[in-house]
C-alpha cells in the first residue's frame, strides 16, 4: 500500500510549494491537491509547467484533484457548471499525470427523496465517466458523513456506483465520514474492493452520530474510530491501494506544517502497518 497526504490536514498552515516538499522529505508517495483553494493559489506565482516539472524530478506524485464539489442534484446552471468545471480538471489532471478526481455530493438542508439522489448521481456520474474515460482517469465518489449531506454512508454511495457500474467510478472511503454517520461493516464486508479507489485515514473524537463534524478529526490511532474493524475488513475484500490521511483540525492548524506532516505519516504508519505493508520510499 502507498502513501499519501491530503492538503486538508495542513489547509491554515501551509501552501501546495511547501506541502509538496515537506512530503517529499518525510517520505509519502502521492498527494491529494485542493483545487479549490491551494492549487488557484499555487498558480498566482508558479506555472502548471513548474509543477509538472516537479513532478517529474522527485520521488512524490499527484494522485487526486480533491475535489469536485456538490456534482449531484444541481439545477441546469449549477449542472453545466459542474460539467465545464469537470472539463477543465481532466485538462489539468492529464498535464499531472492526476490518477482521480474526487466528486463530493450535494450538502444541504433541502429534503431530496433518495431516489433522485441516487437517480442525479448515477445519471451525472455516467456523464462524468464519458468524458474522463478518453483521458484515462478515475472518478472517486466521497460519501459525507454529515445529516444533510445527500450521499452520507458507504452503503448509499455503495449502491449508487453499482448502478453506474463504470470501471473508471468507484469510492472514496473515509473512516471519519464511515464513521459520523453509522456506515455498516457488514456493507463493506460485502464490496468489491477494487471499487474502493482511495482510503482516507484519520480519527475522532467521541461525540454522537449526526454531532459529528470534520473539526472533531484527531491523528489516527487518537480516537474512537473502530479502525482496526475497517482495517481488517478492507484487507479482507483485498483492497491494499492508497491511504491517504485527511485531518481537518484547528489545533493542528496551530502547529508547524512539517510538524503536522511527520505526526500523520507517524500516526497512519503505526495503525495501517497492523494490517498492510507500507512501501518504504
Amino acid at each position: 500500500m502507498k502513501l499519501c497526504f491530503n492538503q486538508a490536514t495542513t489547509l491554515e498552515n501551509s501552501n501546495l510549494y511547501k506541502d509538496l516538499e515537506y512530503c517529499e522529505k518525510h517520505g509519502y508517495d502521492f498527494i491529494e491537491i485542493r483545487t479549490m483553494d491551494k492549487l488557484p493559489e499555487y498558480l498566482k506565482k508558479h506555472s502548471i509547467d513548474e509543477l509538472v516539472k516537479f513532478f517529474q524530478t522527485h520521488h512524490i506524485k499527484p494522485l487526486a484533484f480533491n475535489a469536485l464539489v456538490f456534482f449531484n442534484n444541481r439545477d441546469q446552471k449549477g449542472y453545466k457548471e459542474i460539467i465545464q468545471e469537470f472539463n477543465e480538471l481532466m485538462e489539468l489532471a492529464g498535464k499531472l499525470g492526476v490518477k482521480y478526481v474526487v466528486a463530493v455530493p450535494l450538502i444541504t438542508e433541502e429534503k431530496i427523496l433518495k431516489q433522485d439522489i441516487k437517480t442525479s448521481c448515477v445519471n451525472v456520474l455516467k456523464e462524468l465517466s464519458d468524458i474522463a474515460a478518453p483521458c484515462g482517469i478515475k472518478i472517486a465518489l466521497e460519501f459525507i458523513g454529515h445529516p444533510q449531506a445527500t450521499v452520507n454512508t458507504f452503503g448509499q454511495a455503495y449502491e449508487i456506483i453499482q448502478s453506474v457500474n463504470r470501471d473508471n467510478v468507484g469510492l472514496v472511503l473515509d473512516c471519519f465520514h464511515f464513521h459520523a454517520m453509522g456506515s455498516r461493516l457488514e456493507d463493506l464486508k460485502k464490496a468489491d474492493g477494487s471499487k474502493i479507489f482511495i482510503l482516507h485515514i484519520n480519527d475522532t473524537e467521541d461525540f454522537p452520530i449526526g454531532f459529528l463534524r470534520d473539526e472533531d478529526r484527531v491523528w489516527p490511532g487518537h480516537g474512537s474510530i473502530d479502525l482496526d474493524g475497517i482495517l481488517s475488513a478492507l484487507k479482507e475484500i483485498g483492497f491494499s491501494e492508497v491511504v491517504s490521511v485527511e485531518l481537518f483540525r484547528q489545533e493542528y492548524y496551530k502547529l508547524d506544517a512539517e510538524e503536522v506532516i511527520k505526526t500523520a505519516k507517524e500516526t497512519t504508519v503505526k495503525v495501517v502497518s497492523k494490517y498492510f505493508d507500507l512501501q518504504p520510499v
